[in-house]
């Protein structure tokens, strides 16, 4: 399984920021679903062997993180990919992991939180750094996470933390997009791994 952690300081953590539809004003959030659908889906099908983690550190409840994995049922469509998160938000439950659809979980859990838990599974943990090693240079285990940030990326302290978790890879020698970070590593890792 292949877990891919998209980060963000600024991405609104209720479900009340995303409801009059502007995405640049609820943090970026644009980002955080193009990232999500470059993650999931597939021409005419979606991705079962991906975990796509959104963690949230922007106003007014943080930190947040959604859990989703495309199962049987899972409502998801490129369409409405804001939607499903903003219904997510909106059933957020102090306290608790909440299945509100699913394959789709809601909690509040930090960054490192989450890392800790991936790496108690025997997750291997990637950092995505312009100054990593190259993706295509280094051995990958299957059971992988990659970490990416949104258009300011990882806070530094963050990344020192990460730093001692995780190896720090590239995916070569531009800056792209993080949606387009994670088409490259499906595509890398599809080539790898492929069933």
């Amino acid at each position: 399984m292949r877990h891919i952690i998209y980060f963000s300081s600024k991405a609104a953590t209720s479900g009340k920021a995303l409801s009059d539809g502007n995405l640049m004003k609820a943090g970026r959030m644009d980002i955080a679903i193009h990232s999500l659908i470059q993650g999931l889906f597939l021409s005419h099908d979606f991705r079962k062997d991906v975990v796509f983690h959104l963690v949230f550190y922007g106003m007014p409840d943080p930190p947040k993180h959604i859990e989703i994995q495309v199962k049987e049922g899972t409502p998801i469509s490129k369409r409405d990919v804001g939607n499903l998160i903003k219904k997510l938000l909106y059933k957020y439950r102090s306290g608790e992991k909440k299945e509100v659809f699913p394959g789709c979980f809601i909690e509040k859990k930090s960054l490192l939180k989450v890392i800790e838990e991936l790496i108690k599974e025997e997750n291997e943990i990637f950092v995505l750094d312009k100054k990593g090693r190259d993706l295509r240079e280094i051995e990958i285990s299957p059971k992988n996470a990659f970490i990416l940030g949104d258009h300011e990326g990882l806070p530094k302290k963050e990344l020192k933390r990460l730093k001692g978790m995780a190896v720090l890879t590239s995916v070569g020698p531009k800056i792209y997009f993080a949606s387009q970070v994670v088409a490259i590593i499906n595509n890398e890792m599809d080539r790898r791994f492929n069933d």
